[in-house]
């Protein structure tokens, strides 16, 4: 996701500060961006100097140190509350005052999130959907204490991204996440109980109610971990049963089965798709 929002950004003329845990992540990231903008080049998406000038936008980097005179931070970290609590602890000590600071959390109540800061007025959730090039919806949430300002800036930012804004309550999963989920968590149940297998499930949904992606495809896709953190924040979040994990996406999890990222998740992927 965070490559996905850095190009998209770049792309769209804003200079980036990619921050890895390394140096060395954060270079291969802009690789990774590389190959998608010279894909897109071959396809005459864009042309050469658009690849070029994209790429002139974005600077690796390591250490949170670097997004000092960012004026909007977006976070992309993996989705666990603990790891995201003390990033936005850190950046609120680290950014300038008038900084934005969003989160791509998919799940986590942003409200939970500010709470790590200071400053937690400046805090606000931008949820950008996967692919992000492709994709056109960004969740704009709010926490109780967002101000107007750092919304209005932050709807402002979707729009010059080629994004369109959609501002949805402070809930866990948000609107997307709350819908989605319990139905890819649904289709894993079927398959746990036998009813139909991977690829059945899949083509059911295709074919009969014409998704462009099964949702055992896209839980692979999506990461059956960060499929499964969403499901315990759902559940967490409700006290409420119908959002109970399926047991067969746990043991996926605890397998190391997470999805076309691992080369394995409910279906086995070529070692080129990593």
């Amino acid at each position: 996701m965070g490559l996905g929002i850095a190009q998209t950004a770049a792309s769209s003329g804003y200079a980036v500060i990619m921050i890895d845990v390394d140096l060395e992540a954060a270079v291969k990231g802009i690789a990774k961006i590389d190959g998608q903008l010279s894909r897109l080049a071959a396809k005459g998406r864009i042309n050469e100097e658009q690849r070029l000038e994209t790429l002139g936008k974005l600077r690796p980097a390591a250490g949170l140190k670097e997004a000092g005179d960012a004026a909007v931070v977006i976070e992309a970290a993996p989705e666990h509350k603990a790891l995201k609590l003390q990033l936005f602890r850190e950046l609120d000590q680290i950014c300038d005052r008038k900084a934005v600071l969003a989160s791509n959390t998919s799940s986590i109540p942003i409200t939970e999130i500010a709470a790590a800061a200071k400053h937690d007025d400046r805090v606000i959730g931008m949820h950008f959907m996967n692919p992000v090039p492709v994709m056109p919806l960004v969740e704009v949430i709010r926490g109780l204490a967002t101000s107007d300002e750092a919304a209005g800036r932050i709807m402002s930012l979707a729009q010059a991204m080629g994004k369109t804004p959609v501002e949805v309550r402070d809930v866990p999963g948000f609107a997307a996440n709350r819908i989605l989920m319990p139905m890819i968590n649904e289709a894993i149940y079927t398959v746990y109980e036998g009813v139909a297998s991977p690829a059945a499930v899949d083509q059911v949904m295709m074919l009969g109610m014409r998704h462009p992606m099964g949702p055992i495809t896209l839980a692979d896709f999506i990461g059956l971990d960060t499929c499964l953190s969403i499901m315990e924040t759902l559940h967490q979040g409700f006290g409420d049963p119908k959002y109970r994990p399926c047991p067969l996406l746990r043991s996926y999890v605890a397998a190391g089965w997470l999805g076309r990222k691992t080369g394995r998740g409910f279906y086995v992927y070529e070692e080129q798709e990593r």
